[in-house]
């Protein structure tokens, strides 16, 4: 979700309509497109198991900017952050 809306997903529209309304159409990302995942399962009896929900997805599309303006130095303040803003 984080990615696919820093890198992805738009919708775009004219004259108050949808022109991408097809959602054979909407590009979102694929596992493919996804880092190598680590897991660290802890075992821990003093802590609750909670769910972290949808926060962690805030930080993803900042970190994605920062890392654009360290590899290029041109800083990307919108989304979905396309190739040709940079």
């Amino acid at each position: 979700m984080g990615v696919g809306g820093a890198l992805f997903e738009q919708v775009d529209f004219a004259n108050g309509r949808i022109l991408n309304g097809r959602l054979s159409k909407y590009r979102v990302p694929r596992f493919s497109h996804t880092p190598k995942i680590e897991l660290a399962i802890l075992d821990r009896k003093d802590v609750r198991a909670a769910g972290a929900g949808e926060i962690p997805i805030v930080g993803i599309a900042p970190a994605i900017a920062n890392a654009i303006h360290d590899a290029t130095g041109v800083r990307v303040r919108s989304m979905p952050m396309l190739p040709a803003l940079v």
